[in-house]
């Protein structure tokens, strides 16, 4: 324990010394003094050194098991970084005691550090940056996968097994500074897993991307969040950036997208007082009405307000492919998807019937449809571009192009994307009617999906080895000119691109991109308003179907889901329209 709380000490003292505020004096709740009538829990501690997720990581992890606990009832859980802090052993059992916070199993995690060889000559490599500021997933994966597990397999003194509920609702993950960074990336990245979350001091600043999070709150679709933040006035105003600032930010951000939010502000600076001091009544907060499942807010975004539906939520349409693309829909409304490595071509009729083409679809991947009813497909088996008329017979539309995605113009051009590769610039074609081709534009590094605008006088393209989307304007000739950057999309931490993909438009002149983050929804001006994440994570292809096409399709990997929304999406086939004049 001397150990813990020497390296919590260090961790913070690196911070406090540039604020100089004077430290503040806190109420000390009855909740975090032993009281003598009330049972104690049991801690156990465990070193972990065997992480594949952080290779070659060591570790200290503790275990506090309530006096209360029982194996033949799975506890809940709460998750803290940097070990034990707040008095948390203390303040568990007089709170569960007093049936103010359920059964919970407390699970204490130090960062994890590369031990040098030689303590003598060398440093041992600290990975807590690593693990605590950055996004993505992999920290809550650790948790997850490796360190509950972990736990699973101790008994206390008494021989009780340790039962952990594997039910999100269950869970509640805190920390502070860094830690606090950490506990809420991993219930922002694994929200059915952890729907509690305790920020104190939190980073949420530019140290590996955090700084990030108030402007991706406001525009994802809202999580089943609960959240706990505390800060103090005089916390650090460094080159990161202003830690106080950034959570009165956050606070911003969470309480505009609708979130189940509680904050305390103080005038401490960097340290640890504060939280100590409201730590128990954050507790009861966080499991207040538990077990009544945290739920999801409503959002101020109006993108997201005019797009979703309440209450209406992903639906799984298909799966068990390898890989499936081509999301398009015909004058029905009938989507058609590719499972692109097994040559199979799938439909999906207005009544929701799956249906399996009798063809050999040539490993194609993108589809479209033209005014008479006929289905494009770029066949990368053949390196050809096929149309399939109502009875599948098909006609070879142009050979030797390699192509990706395709559309086709309500004048009969189609444009294909070519990519060659993430490294080697793609080439644009253009297929006119009489079956001429020609290249009409080259560079772009990965081309991919792309979509005419409404009124069908500019093509959208994405670029799926960076973060852009691009934009031209289209001659009377069905040539391109004014090429330019339209979109920036988000990208996740751990990829060095958006992967965007598959693109589609509604009558509103929106943009619906498939990406690594799921759906982020554009405007004309080529903002991203929205993100719409997806259950199977990264997608690769999107439509607008059913009877009335406000049914959005989307193909991620092996499953095809869909979601009813409140919007209309524009098919190429159909007359063009000029969408209302964007807010600038």
């Amino acid at each position: 324990m001397k150990k813990l709380l020497l390296f919590i000490s260090i961790s913070l003292l690196h911070c406090m010394v540039f604020s100089q505020a004077p430290v503040e004096k806190y109420e000390v709740d009855s909740a975090s003094v032993e009281q003598a009538a009330v049972p104690k829990g049991e801690i156990l501690k465990f070193t972990f050194e065997h992480s594949t997720i952080f290779p070659g990581t060591w570790r200290e992890c503790w275990v506090y098991v309530p006096a209360q606990y029982r194996p033949e009832k799975p506890a809940c859980v709460y998750v803290n970084q940097d070990g034990i802090q707040w008095k948390a052993p203390i303040v568990f059992d007089n709170l569960i005691y007093k049936n103010e916070m359920p059964v919970t199993i407390g699970v204490f995690v130090m960062p994890g550090r590369v031990l040098a060889t030689n303590a003598a000559t060398a440093n041992d490599r600290f990975n807590r940056s690593f693990e605590y500021d950055g996004l993505g997933d992999a920290y809550a994966r650790f948790i997850l996968e490796e360190i509950l597990p972990e736990v699973e397999k101790k008994k206390t003194t008494d021989g009780r097994i340790i039962h952990l509920s594997k039910n999100g609702n269950d869970r509640a993950i805190g920390g502070s500074s860094s830690g606090a960074v950490c506990a809420f990336t991993a219930a922002w990245e694994r929200p059915k897993d952890f729907s509690r979350v305790f920020s104190a001091i939190g980073t949420y600043v530019g140290l590996r991307g955090a700084d990030s999070y108030s402007t991706l709150i406001r525009k994802y679709e809202p999580k089943p969040l609960r959240i706990f933040l505390q800060d103090g006035t005089n916390d650090l105003n460094i080159y990161a950036g202003d830690w106080w600032k950034a959570n009165e930010t956050m606070e911003r951000a969470l309480s505009f997208s609708g979130y189940e939010l509680n904050h305390i502000w103080g005038a401490d600076g960097h340290n640890g007082n504060q939280g100590t001091s409201i730590f128990p009544a954050a507790m009861r907060w966080l499991w207040k009405d538990w077990p009544r499942p945290v739920t999801t807010g409503l959002t101020k975004n109006q993108y997201l307000s005019d797009i979703l539906i309440p209450g209406q939520d992903w639906e799984l349409a298909g799966e068990g492919y390898t890989f499936t693309e081509g999301t398009a829909a015909n004058a029905s409304g009938t989507v058609f998807f590719q499972d692109i490595p097994n040559s199979k071509t799938y439909k999906i009729t207005p009544d929701g019937k799956l249906v399996t083409l009798p063809i050999n679809a040539k490993n194609a991947s993108g589809t479209a449809f033209s005014t008479d009813g006929k289905r494009y497909v770029a066949a990368g088996g053949t390196k050809q571009i096929i149309s399939y008329d109502a009875n599948e017979k098909e006609t070879i539309v142009a050979d030797s192009i390699s192509g990706n995605d395709l559309v086709v113009a309500n004048n009969g051009n189609v444009y294909v994307t070519s990519p060659d590769g993430t490294e080697k610039p793609s080439k644009l074609f253009l297929i006119r009617p009489n079956g001429k081709k020609m290249v009409v534009d080259e560079g772009i590094k990965f081309a991919n999906g792309l979509a005419l605008t409404p009124d069908q006088t500019q093509l959208y393209v994405t670029e799926s080895a960076s973060k852009w989307v691009w934009i031209y304007s289209i001659n009377p000739d069905g040539t391109l000119a004014n090429k330019q950057r339209y979109g920036c999309l988000h990208v996740p931490d751990d990829a060095g691109n958006a992967w965007s993909d598959g693109i589609k438009c509604d009558t509103a002149g929106r943009v619906y991109v498939a990406s690594r983050l799921g759906i982020q929804v554009l405007d004309q001006l080529g903002r991203v308003n929205a993100i719409i994440p997806i259950p199977g994570g990264q997608a690769s292809n999107c439509c607008f179907g059913g009877a009335d096409f406000n049914i959005l399709y989307v193909s991620s990997r092996d499953k095809v889901y869909r979601r009813k929304l409140k919007v209309r999406g524009v098919n190429p086939f159909e007359t063009p329209h000029k969408p209302k004049t964007p807010n600038l």
